[in-house]
This record gives C-alpha cells, structure tokens and sequence, in this order.
C-alpha cells in the first residue's frame, strides 16, 4: 500500500512537472514583438548579436551600455533617450542573453566576452568608447577596460559586480539558478511568477516591476537556448579578480542605489577606494537598476562626468 501511495505520488509529481513546462520560444517568434525600429544583428563569431546605435552620428566617443544577468539591451531605453541627443549610443543583447542567444560553444568567462566585445567594437568601426555597465555588465566592462585600455576612454560602472559578497539578501531567481539539480528543472520550468519576485528584488520601487516588464524578461529567458547558457552561467560562474581593480587607469563613475540587496552599496566604496581616478555616486531609494528606476539623476550624473 505504501509503495504504491509513492508510486502514485511520483507519477502525480512528475505530472505537474510536465503541465508547468516552459517551451522555448523560436527567435523569430520574439524579433517580431521585440525589435525596435533601429534594431540591427550583426555576426560576432557566428553569432548573430542584436544591437541598436542611436543619437548623435558623428559622435567619435560613443557610450556602449552593457546590461545585466537575465537582462537585455531594452534596460537602457529610457537612459538611451535622455542621453542621445548628446551622445551616440551603443547598446545589445550580450551573447547568452535576449535576442542574440548563446554563443557556438555555451561558453562564457571574462577572456570570452573580452574577445567579443573587440571583435563588435571593430565591426562597428569605434576605435575607443565611453564603457558603461551594469552588475555582471558592469564587470564585463571593468575587465575590458584593464585588457584593452586603449579602446576605453572613461569608465562608468552601475551596481557593479566584482568583489566577493557579504551577507546581501540577493534574488529568489538567482538562489535557484545556483541549487544542483533543481537548477536543471528550470531550464524546462520557468514560472512567471519567479521571474516576478526576482525582479521585485532588484528594484527599490516596487510599484515600477509592470507586468508588461514581467512578459519581457520571462519572453528573452524563453529565447531558444537562453534557459541553458544561464544555467551554464551559474553552474561556471564568472569570478572576478578583485586585485585586478586597483590597475584601472581610465576616470571612472561610480553609480549605485542605496537600496541595492543583490550588490550592496558598500561596494561602491570599495571601487571608489581602488580606482584612483574615479568618484561615486549613491542614490536614494534606489535598488540593483539605478539606470530604470532613477534614470534623470543617472542620465546628469554621467553627462556632468563625461563633460
């Protein structure tokens, strides 16, 4: 009797796994609801990575904007329109993410991305930039600028990751992304839900997470492929070289929200500290994504440093 209630118990479990399953979504099925008019793809490798370039034209020192874990170049929009009547502006889905998608090999560390970013920078004919970043974004862009000074002529760093956590609350979603084995079921069960509280974490203002925001980040994690190069994220995650900081050499901002749970705000302190040439700036009231939910006091913060 027993064996069979357990019996019985697997096989109702195992059906509810199967009913809560999350197809992928095909890539053309998402370009055709989330392309921008200014939308382009270019091939990096084999990988055909979206981007968008925006405002001043002959703009020489364009601002390339990398995003965030799970994010996509759609979290720079309204920082992209307060800025682009001065600047040029770069922005994309880095490989792993939103609609470019994995790269060839599943593969992603510091050497990877820092062998990407040149090859795009080359296509796209910007010989040096303006580097800004957020959280993995923002060490993305740091490890680039300490490998390819030439190429990086200022430096902003948002809610950056770097140095070693300390006790920060941190984001359902990410927590079970990093469990083994229950990390292999969300790569086929993906609630809505989840991807909700996880966004609910990183903000401040909760009231600004909008369902339509919610549909966008559980559509991008849906992309063919995304769901198992973020598992190959968090199964081999990328661990930066805090020492290496102290070798930055370009000027650098430091922007963070005060009320950041994922990075905490001490950090900003930490890479004020170890960037000679750099100041900070902490906001009020703001969680892990200063750039949307106080995007005017970002957007003068990085005009006034990049005068």
């Amino acid at each position: 009797m027993i064996k069979s209630f357990k019996y019985f118990a697997i096989l109702l479990a195992g059906a509810f796994l199967l009913s809560s399953c999350d197809s992928d979504i095909p890539v053309e099925q998402l370009k055709a609801k989330y392309l921008k008019s200014n939308s382009a793809f270019i091939d990096i490798d084999g990988t055909p990575v979206h981007y968008v370039m925006e405002g001043k034209v002959d703009d020489s020192l364009p601002i390339v904007f990398i995003h965030g874990t799970s994010a996509s170049l759609h979290t720079w929009d309204t920082l992209s329109s307060l800025l682009k009547t001065n600047k040029k502006i770069i922005r994309f889905d880095l490989p792993a993410f939103g609609l470019t998608g994995p790269n060839r090999l599943n593969q992603y560390n510091f050497n990877f991305y820092n062998q990407f970013l040149d090859q795009l920078l080359l296509k796209l004919n910007v010989s040096k930039c303006i580097l800004a970043g957020n959280s993995l974004g923002g060490s993305i862009a740091w490890n680039y600028a300490i490998a390819s000074p030439d190429k990086v002529k200022q430096l902003i760093l948002l809610d950056a990751s770097g140095y070693p956590k300390k006790d920060e609350k941190g984001s359902l979603g990410f927590k079970l992304a990093a469990i083994p084995v229950l990390n292999q079921a969300l790569k086929h069960i993906s609630p809505i839900s989840l991807i909700r509280k996880s966004l609910e974490d990183a903000f401040y203002n909760k009231a600004l997470v909008t369902e339509k925001m919610v549909q966008q980040y559980h559509d991008m994690l849906l992309r063919e492929g995304n769901r198992a190069a973020v598992l190959e994220l968090f199964q081999h995650p990328m661990k930066a070289d805090p020492a290496k900081i102290k070798t930055i050499t370009q000027p650098t901002l430091i922007i963070w929200g005060k009320q950041d749970q994922l990075i905490s705000y001490n950090n900003a302190t930490l890479f004020k500290q170890d960037i000679q040439n750099s100041r900070a700036l902490v906001l009020d009231k703001v969680g892990h994504i200063p750039m949307e939910e106080a995007p005017n006091q970002v957007a003068t913060a990085i005009l006034e440093f990049i005068k």
